[in-house]
């Protein structure tokens, strides 16, 4: 099976050639296939946020080679960039990032208004497909700030899916919600993982959540700590 992500010996500067450059990240090599569920976890500071963003084709790398699906992205012209985080990629943040004028629907077909400069017809359908596989039928036209943290959230995560991304990335999507709520969006990212084999990175801080993934990769000093498969449920070591 062709692998869905490939790192090859990347590495993130800021400040490039000045006196203050600084090296954030450390020739990174990762290979994520299709339909994997894994954790991105390591202290506050070990560049977890910095290897997201170059993931998520938001940065570019300093240096190294970035595919998606088999294709090099590290010299992709911006709007390349942009049609590949919105035609593979989808993103999940802490702070879902809704549009506040828009109602719950009209947010989840955002994606495809940006792709096609209109809502469609068939994306109306999948938003409101989804919107009802994440519990939110009948709020369709409500606006976020109707909705709770927790109703926010799902309707983040059926964004994320609007354009059935082969990859989601979540960075801390469970951080700013209460146990409860969390274990209800874990789970819907799990069920999403299973039903349409869409593969999830999420980075996380809560090593409960990060031992229910079945891969968890460590980042300590912008460097792979750690990778390993996990047996979902059993404790971190």
């Amino acid at each position: 099976m062709a692998a869905l992500l490939e790192l090859d010996n990347i590495r993130k500067s800021y400040g490039t050639g000045t006196a203050v450059e600084t090296e954030v990240s450390h020739g990174i090599h990762l290979t994520l296939q299709p339909g994997e569920f894994a954790a991105l976890i390591g202290p506050s500071g070990s560049g977890k946020s910095t290897l997201l963003n170059i993931i998520g084709l938001l940065e570019r790398a300093s240096a190294g080679s970035l595919k998606l699906s088999g294709v090099e992205m590290t010299q992709a012209s911006e709007d390349e960039l942009t049609r590949a985080r919105l035609t593979t990629l989808g993103f999940v943040f802490q702070f879902h990032n809704l549009l506040p004028a828009f109602t719950a629907l009209e947010n989840v077909q955002m994606p495809g208004l940006v792709l096609e400069s209109d809502f469609t017809a068939p994306r109306r359908k999948e938003a409101l497909t989804l919107l009802e596989a994440v519990g939110l039928k009948g709020a369709e036209a409500k606006k976020p700030g109707q909705l709770s943290g927790g109703m926010q959230q799902r309707v983040a995560i059926a964004r994320a899916l609007a354009l059935s991304p082969k990859l989601v990335l979540a960075d801390e999507p469970t951080g700013n919600l209460d146990t409860k709520t969390a274990d209800d969006i874990f789970v819907l990212l799990r069920r999403f993982n299973v039903e349409r084999g869409t593969a999830f990175l999420v980075v996380t801080h809560d090593p409960d959540l990060a031992a229910r993934c079945d891969r968890v990769i460590r980042l300590v000093d912008g460097k792979i700590a750690a990778d390993a498969k996990h047996e979902a449920g059993e404790p971190l070591a």
